[in-house]
This record gives C-alpha cells, sequence and structure tokens, in this order.
C-alpha cells in the first residue's frame, strides 16, 4: 500500500483518527469521483493501523443515504466514546433539501459497539438556530467531555448572520448532558476572519489549549490557534500552520505518548503540475512537537523515517560551478554564479535526507529532485535565508497567463514555508518521495506537501545561488 495510504479506486477525504487498543483506527471520506464528480458521492470509510505504515482495510462503515435522506451525502464529524458505545457524530448534507425548505445540512449520528459494525441512530438530526446561524452550514461537528462545565460540548463549523458575508465564519457550541439532547448556543468562537471554519479539532498540551480548523477563503491550509482557557482569547502563533497548501482538512490523534496530525494531500487536475488543486487525494502524518513557549512543530514520525532502511549508493558529479569533493562532503563556492551537482537516479518510493551549512549572504541553496542529466528540468526544495522561507520550485515552470503565454512566478504560488535560517549553523532536510506524492521536513520542525506529476524520474543533487554552501551527510535511501 505504501507510506501515503489512499483506497483502490478512489481517494482518501476528510479523516477522522481514533486510538483504540494499540491502533489508529483512520475513518475517511471516501470518494469514488464517479462522472469527475468530487466530494459527493461519498461514504465513510475505515483502515487501521499499528505503525501508521500497514493499513488494515475494513471497508465501509457508515454508506450514504438516499436523496430522500439528510445524508444523501455524507461528510466530516467525530467519535466519542461513552461506556462501551462508540458514537460517530457525523454530517448529513442534502443539496436538495433547501427546495423542500429543509435544512441543507444537519448532524447526525451512528452508533458501534466494536468500532466495526456501525448502526445509524434514527431520530432527532441537529439543525442550526436561525435567529444565531445561517440555516444551510452547519457541518463538522467535534464533541468532546468539558470537565469544567461537566457537559458535553460540540464544536460545530457554522456561519454567524451578521457581519460582511465572508468574514461569517465561525463554530457555533452545542452543550449535552446525555450526547442525545443537545441546546444549540452562541458561537464558541467568531473571529470575523474566515468564511468558514471547516474540520475543527481541540486538544489540550500542559496548560495550553489547541483549536485546529481548516480554512479555503483566504488560502486553503489548516491553522491551529492557542489559548490558557476555554473561554480564550485564541491566540495565533507566527507560525499558526502544520504545513502548506497540500495539507488539509487535518485532524488529530493522541496513541498515549505522541499526538500526530492526519490530512490530506489534495491531487491536481488532469494529473499535471501548475494545474488546479482537487478535493481529497493521500494520508499524510505528521508528528506534533509543542515547544517551551507553547507554540507546535511537526516532523516526520519515526516509524515512516526508519521505514526507509537501504542506503544507494550514489556519485555525484558537477554539473555547474567549481565543487570541493571529498568523501563525505561537498562544498560550492558561487558568490555570483549558480553551482550544482546530481547523484544518480532517485528509486521510488525513496528517502532523501542531507545536512547543510551556509555562508552568510547566500542567497539560495537546497536540493534538486527527478532532476535531467544535464539539470535542464527537474524541482527544487529551495531554501532561501533571505526570505525566511522554504519553497518547492520546478524548472521549467509552466503557468500560462490568461493572455496565453507563459508567465514565470517566482516558485510553485503557495508552496513556501515560513522558516528562519541561520547561516553557519546546521540545518537537515528529509524528503520522502512516493509515486506523484512529496513530503518535506526542515530541521525536524517544519513541513511542506506537495504532489510531484510532470517529471516522473530522474536523478537527485545539490545546488548553491550567489554564496557558499557545504553539504553532509547526504544519502537516499529505499525501503
Amino acid at each position: 500500500m505504501g507510506v501515503f495510504y489512499k483506497p483502490d479506486n478512489a481517494w482518501l477525504g476528510d479523516v477522522t483518527p481514533y486510538y483504540h487498543d494499540g491502533k489508529f483506527r483512520i475513518f475517511y471520506a471516501h470518494d469514488p469521483r464517479n462522472n469527475g464528480r468530487y466530494c459527493q458521492e461519498i461514504s465513510w470509510y475505515q483502515v487501521s493501523t499499528a505503525d501508521l505504515l500497514g493499513f488494515e482495510e475494513h471497508g465501509e462503515m457508515i454508506p450514504r443515504g438516499t436523496r430522500e435522506e439528510q445524508d444523501y451525502y455524507v461528510f466530516s464529524g467525530s467519535l466519542f466514546q461513552k461506556d462501551s458505545t462508540f458514537y460517530f457524530f457525523y454530517t448529513g448534507h442534502n443539496p436538495y433539501f433547501p427546495g423542500k425548505d429543509i435544512p441543507c445540512e444537519g448532524i447526525m449520528r451512528a452508533a458501534s459497539r466494536d468500532l466495526l459494525a456501525w448502526e445509524k441512530i434514527p431520530g432527532k438530526i441537529l439543525y442550526s438556530r436561525d435567529d444565531i446561524y445561517e440555516r444551510h452550514d452547519w457541518r463538522d461537528p467535534f464533541v468532546f467531555w468539558n470537565e469544567e462545565q461537566q457537559k458535553y460540548w460540540m464544536l460545530v463549523t457554522s456561519r454567524t448572520k451578521r457581519g460582511p458575508s465572508r468574514r461569517r465564519g465561525c463554530l457555533a457550541l452545542c452543550t449535552s448532558g446525555d450526547l442525545e439532547n443537545w441546546e444549540v448556543k452562541e458561537p464558541f468562537w467568531a473571529p470575523d476572519i474566515y468564511y468558514a471554519l471547516e474540520c475543527p479539532d481541540l486538544f489540550r498540551i500542559g496548560d495550553w489549549w489547541y483549536l485546529v480548523f481548516s480554512t479555503f477563503s483566504d488560502r486553503s491550509v489548516t491553522h491551529y490557534r492557542m489559548s490558557r482557557s476555554l473561554e480564550g482569547p485564541w491566540l495565533a502563533p507566527e507560525n499558526d500552520t502544520f504545513d502548506g497548501r497540500a495539507f488539509y482538512a487535518a485532524k488529530t490523534c493522541f496513541e498515549g505518548s505522541r499526538r500526530y496530525v492526519f490530512g490530506w494531500d489534495p491531487t491536481r487536475k488532469d494529473d499535471r503540475d501548475y494545474s488546479g488543486w482537487e478535493w481529497g487525494g493521500r494520508l499524510v502524518i505528521h508528528e506534533i512537537i509543542q515547544e517551551k513557549d507553547g507554540t507546535l512543530l511537526v516532523k516526520v514520525p519515526r516509524s515512516i523515517d526508519s521505514h526507509f532502511k537501504k542506503k544507494v549508493v550514489q556519485d555525484f558529479k558537477p554539473v555547474l560551478g567549481r565543487w570541493d569533493i571529498k568523501k563525505g562532503r561537498m562544498r560550492a563556492d558561487a558568490l555570483d554564479s549558480y553551482a550544482c551537482t546530481l547523484g544518480g537516479a532517485m528509486p521510488d518510493p525513496c528517502k532523501v535526507s542531507v545536512k547543510f551549512r551556509f555562508g552568510s549572504g547566500t542567497r539560495n541553496c537546497g536540493v534538486t529532485l527527478r532532476a535531467s542529466d544535464d539539470g535542464e528540468r527537474g524541482y527544487y526544495v529551495r531554501c532561501e535565508p533571505g526570505r525566511s522561507r522554504m519553497v518547492f520550485d520546478a524548472w521549467p515552470r509552466k503557468t500560462t497567463s490568461e493572455y496565453g503565454f507563459v508567465s514565470d512566478n517566482p516558485f510553485m504560488v503557495e508552496l513556501e514555508r515560513p522558516v528562519l535560517l541561520k547561516s553557519g549553523t546546521e540545518h537537515e532536510l528529509k524528503i520522502f518521495v512516493e509515486g506523484t506524492v512529496c513530503v518535506v521536513y526542515l530541521d525536524g520542525s517544519v513541513a511542506m506537501s506537495t504532489r510531484v506529476y510532470d517529471f516522473k524520474k530522474g536523478r537527485w543533487g545539490l545546488f548553491v545561488q550567489e554564496g557558499r554552501a557545504e553539504f553532509y551527510d547526504f544519502n537516499i535511501w529505499r525501503i
């Protein structure tokens, strides 16, 4: 099945991870994309894994309803255990109901004793309150037990009825004493910033609460906020995201000692670089690390990192510039030029790892992926100290403007991550490539996921532009 899971003949969408009896139970939106239709003929499926690598498929858990039922489309939700019963709270979406004066979206439930056999619970569907919230935006429930209030709380993706339309996104609050009868309250958080706050998640580490949500209005990305109290304020850290554009609807899961965040790396239209991003794709998992100041970082999970065990013998040869190549180290001085060196062909799947230092004033340096023998084409993971960022790029670039000619963007739009890059300091890149999926980690703290379609094979290499850089402990690994 590979490292980045997807079901056969379908794609993986919004994920609800749950840890139980030594396994991650991953419930996901199973999207067959019949007739090219996205995010519509969805039902909930499950896979499980003990190590985030070997996935056991359990098939359909919660089927979609008929056109006459609320859950004609089945959208995101959350799982909660009470006594010996597991409850799945999920979204029932029916685009035909507004014409019948019935809300488009409602919160529904299913129950199970073993996480494998599920039955929908008939009865009351939880709808929004028309006096507070817009009627048809009411989805993605997240249920938890509020110890202080001694009640069950549910956060729901919704929209208030006040203010500019593009800023009405909020998380509604519902409370219950028994998980069955719910009272719809005023918003839990209404920041007047986003169109919608999708797929909420909430957890606590030490003294900090963390609120996770995804947005598509200003940019498509998963954010987090932090607070000392459930009452807020919900503060935005300097870097408030776990990943970039190609990691969406992410939710977290704790297995007793470590917390992980699960999201999906979207496909691109017509399986081509630079074409539009689509809904759904493959599963990507990061491990969450809490810093001393409470902010969160991510790194590659240990099991995935150690899964690539076999080193591939490399023979680097300079392509441009002057390189001082010694066993285990390569250095390039390119104060007013560009220098690159290429190693061997990249196996698939593979892991690339390299440590590096760069000199003061260096414009950029990094790793080339799937490059041609002459270095004329390939993908680039480029670290830019002066701009405090890491970007993903490709050459030749293929973005076509509305006027019919090729425009020259400085990198793949939205594929950049903020990082602090210091000259003379050791930095480390770990890059995982499987098929069209590419996930990059810098310094065990920053992640950047993407897709690589156009260049299917090639060599990997190292480069530096207008500066000095030294690379060492560089290896490529296969399973």
